[in-house]
């Protein structure tokens, strides 16, 4: 026995070692006591006792550190599974049914000609997840209300299409069309969930792996958000991620787990088949995937139910006395266990359980048929529905099952646990026969050799049909289904935009700010003011929104339990149980989630919320970039604000923070419509217009990015007569050269249009030259207007050929064309083509650095002098201006020197 100073007096994940005992003789009766039950029972009785002794202080709700990780067996006892109210016999031919026509549509696809692939071998393995689901829990949306959320894993696709042709959802000509979209119009099915392609069925794209569980957390919290703020009533709805536990290696798997327990969201569960496979080889071929997630989502606060044997298992487990079995278990590793689901059932004998008499004494009366079935939980009806039982019963905190599958389960040995199984994509005839023997589908052979494989429905009428119909019925309705029930948001009156088209008058502010004032007057709106859901990753200050901090609050449905260090100050930090503002840490991910469930509610709540997600631009489509993809699948809509950008007007910062591409990476998103705004005027109009389109009788399924910037600058008011439409199209002309008698064109966009006109007047003054100056608020409008046209042209040469808008908008103006931005001059370059004269454009090319922005400036040669420069050098090239003007301009405003360049304004966070 151990003594006491034997001990480590440090428990690691227990007490700190500072804490005094009060009581050192009734800490010894109890220490005694263990080691009195090692010595006389054994480790394992003692084990037992203490996770026992465990249990029960969780019960009196004693705070005692969590586990890392329980034991390779099933988290719920047998004794304590609910009764299954189903009826097994006509789920399981339900079932079989559906894997039936989930691995035929998928060969089929393989057909010669064709080719176009898929995938089986996920669903197979998660067959049994699924259907449980839809039997017993998915609530559809009948009732009127969002109903459940649910991310089905993208390969599972096949399954969901195979389930819903049993429905009469989708017909036998559809699922022939699978993965044929277009060729096949209007039956064709996408290959993953894309609710862009299919609006009416999908709800959440999630085959990008990562981001479905990412999107989940953020979905569930966006429910508990609405709710808090009587937007809409969710409390009936469950979120639902099908998972795979290769996917979970992926960083945004797991990387926002935290703030699903902090916040307490028992509306979220989280379903991982764990098949043990990747794609193409084993999760953890040496270790074990399930008690390794067990262990990160215990660490997160998860509340964790591990699904792993079927109930062919109990009887043995039961008789586990020693404890050998369970240590057996707990000690083979997962590139073990794949290789017994591939494996005979003396194989399994003499491998798993001849390595110990205790253990062959087990199975001895067992046959090596009976131990080839002994399966895993995953495929257990039962046990599946006692987890998910379970974890709807559970409150306060998010819960995962961890379900062991074996991958490619009833495909037949040539496809189950196959490291390969992820690329196999059709069945031979000799396949097909086993795995239609294997699930009693009345198909013959001759059906089979003497063409592709025909699909099988058991008849309308069918008692297994009507089951499912049945069933579905009674949950609320078909899923998944999505459906927009939301009605257009009135708009708000122009005088919202009022103030903003006054200009600043002499003070100088940032773009930023200029947006924010527009923003602080939308919110101001009776009608639609309640539902600008505000982001921003950590830095509301930075982009001058802690106004917003005392009248909209930050939301945290704990409140504010402290008192807040700058409690005293007007703008202070303020949180609420029904705050309007989602903090959510430094992450853009968990701010870019946030946005798509917000900019998605019109659709899955039916209530349409309108996010405004505010961010570095840097970290902005660079980071996240892939979400935004998924954003504009998911039909997701809202204002996207890129602050601080340019590569050049955020000083000081230096490389990653210097933004001067972000605007060509959403021009690659076809969903995305995105502006570079110079003043904000121009800003008022392009909101006014992003409500008008997104949330007005428009009702297009579009999302806006705006960059704006940190540089004060004077805002001029709004123009006489402005040219709105231009502003929106891309394009307007902001001032006509007065002075000078060379015509020539400067075109420019956001914090480069004072540049441009600091240009004009140097040209004027010094060098006789007439320049107009456009303000391009959006180069990616423009282009996408020129693609247009010329596609239409190309396919239509019969008829009258049409004009590009920035061809037409430019006609008549005198050039040569310059264009500048704080952007890489690929941004502008996408319009060069169709700009009607000669055309250069000057750029950001390259890495940002730290320096002043006039420094910065002249070092990209885009500066107002550098501006100068190009106007002369075009027109030198069209004999306009003498060669030696050129000379004489780098010498005069010493353009090879980037210290000679004027500082420019510093500071101006917003």
């Amino acid at each position: 026995m151990a003594s006491g100073s034997d001990r480590n007096p440090i428990i690691i994940g227990g007490l700190p070692s500072q804490v005094p005992d009060f009581d050192p003789e009734e800490t010894k009766e109890w220490l005694d006591s263990l080691d009195a039950a090692v010595d006389e029972r054994g480790r394992e009785r003692a084990r037992y006792l203490m996770l026992r002794l465990i249990e029960r202080a969780r019960e009196k709700r004693v705070a005692v550190p969590e586990m890392r990780s329980t034991d390779y067996v099933n988290t719920i006892a047998t004794k304590d599974e609910p009764f299954f109210p189903g009826d097994e016999e006509i789920e399981r031919k339900v079932l079989n049914a559906t894997r039936w026509n989930a691995a035929v549509m998928v060969s089929r696809a393989q057909r010669p000609g064709i080719g176009v692939g898929g995938h089986i071998a996920t669903f197979a393995s998660s067959a049994s997840l699924y259907d449980v689901g839809f039997n017993h829990f998915f609530r559809g949306k009948d009732q009127g209300d969002g109903g459940d959320q649910i991310f089905f894993q993208g390969h599972a696709s096949p399954g969901i299409y195979a389930r819903a042709f049993l429905l009469d959802r989708l017909s036998e000509a559809q699922l022939d069309a699978f993965r044929q979209e277009k060729s096949k119009a209007p039956n064709g099915l996408s290959s993953y969930p894309h609710p862009r392609l299919m609006p009416d069925f999908w709800e959440f794209p999630t085959v990008s792996m990562g981001l479905g569980p990412l999107g989940a957390i953020y979905q569930a919290r966006m429910n508990r958000y609405m709710e808090a703020r009587g937007i809409a009533d969710t409390s009936k709805s469950h979120v639902w991620a099908y998972l795979g536990d290769g996917e979970m290696d992926e960083p945004e798997s797991l990387g926002q787990l935290s703030i699903a327990a902090r916040e307490g969201l028992d509306n979220l569960t989280f379903v991982v088949n764990c098949n043990l496979q990747r794609l193409d080889g084993p999760v953890r071929g040496n270790g074990k995937i399930i008690q390794e997630l067990e262990s990160q989502f215990r660490g997160a606060g998860w509340n964790v139910i591990k699904l792993v044997w079927d109930r062919s298992w109990d009887p043995l487990l039961a008789q586990d006395r020693t404890g050998i079995l369970v240590n057996k278990l707990n000690t083979t590793p997962d590139g073990q266990f794949q290789t017994y689901a591939t494996e005979t059932g003396a194989y399994i004998r003499e491998h798993f359980f001849g390595d110990d008499p205790r253990l062959r004494d087990m199975v001895k009366d067992m046959t090596d048929q009976q131990i080839l079935h002994l399966g895993r939980g995953g495929h257990d009806h039962r046990k599946v529905y006692a987890a998910y039982a379970a974890a709807k019963a559970h409150k306060g905190q998010p819960t995962v099952i961890l379900a062991q599958t074996v991958k490619g389960w009833t495909l037949g040995p040539n496809f189950e646990g196959r490291n390969a199984t992820h690329q196999m994509k059709k069945l031979t005839v000799e396949d097909l026969k086993r795995f239609r023997d294997r699930l009693h589908i009345p198909i013959t052979d001759k059906q089979l050799d003497e063409g592709y494989p025909p699909y099988y429905h058991p008849g309308r009428d069918s008692e297994e049909i009507q089951y499912m119909h049945d069933r579905r019925q009674g949950l609320g309705g078909y899923v998944p289904t999505r459906v927009v029930r939301a009605k257009p948001l009135p708009q708000p009156a122009d005088k919202t935009y009022a103030a903003a088209k006054k200009g600043s008058g002499s003070q100088s502010i940032a773009t930023t700010m200029a947006f924010v004032r527009i923003l602080k007057d939308l919110m101001r709106d009776k009608e639609i003011g309640k539902r600008f859901v505000l982001i921003a990753p950590d830095e509301y200050r930075t982009f001058g929104m802690d106004a917003f901090f005392p009248s909209a609050k930050i939301y945290n449905p704990l409140g504010q339990q402290y008192e807040a260090v700058d409690r005293e100050l007007l703008l202070a930090y303020k949180e609420s149980p029904t705050g309007q503002m989602l903090h959510d840490g430094i992450s853009e991910a968990g701010c870019t989630a946030s946005l798509i469930a917000a900019g998605s509610a019109y659709a899955t709540h039916g209530e349409p919320l309108i996010p405004v997600y505010v961010f570095y631009s840097m970290f902005g489509f660079q980071r996240t970039g892939d979400q935004f993809w998924q954003m504009a699948d998911q039909l997701s809509r809202g204002f996207v604000l890129g602050a601080t950008a340019g590569r050049t007007t955020l000083t000081g910062e230096g490389l990653q923070h210097a933004d001067g591409h972000s605007q060509l990476l959403a021009s690659t998103n076809p969903g995305c419509v995105a502006y570079d705004p110079a003043y904000g005027f121009e800003i008022a109009h392009i909101m006014q217009d992003g409500l008008r389109r997104m949330y007005g009788e428009a009702n297009e399924d579009v999302f806006y990015y705006l960059t704006v910037y940190n540089e004060p600058i004077q805002h001029p008011a709004e123009p006489e007569n402005v040219d709105v439409e231009g502003i929106l199209k891309g394009i307007h002309r902001f001032s006509t050269g007065e002075k000078g008698e060379i015509p020539a064109q400067i075109m420019a966009s956001g914090v480069a249009v004072p540049w441009a006109m600091e240009a004009q007047k140097i040209l004027a003054d010094e060098w006789n030259v007439k320049a107009d100056v456009w303000s391009a608020t959006s180069w990616n409008e423009l282009r996408r207007d020129a693609v247009d046209v010329e596609r239409h042209n190309l396919l239509h040469p019969e008829e009258e050929q049409r004009v590009p808008y920035v061809t037409k908008k430019l006609e008549g103006a005198q050039g040569p064309f310059v264009a500048v931005s704080d952007w890489m001059r690929s941004v502008p370059d996408q319009i060069a083509r169709w700009v009607p004269g000669a055309y250069q454009s000057l750029g950001a090319d390259g890495f940002g650095f730290a320096d002043t922005r006039g420094a910065a400036r002249r070092f990209f040669h885009i500066d107002a002098q550098s501006i100068v420069l190009a106007v002369l050098t075009e027109l030198a090239k069209e004999g306009k201006v003498d060669r030696s003007a050129l000379k004489k301009a780098v010498d005069r405003y010493e353009l090879l020197d980037v210290a000679a360049a004027d500082p420019g304004a510093a500071g101006g966070d917003a």
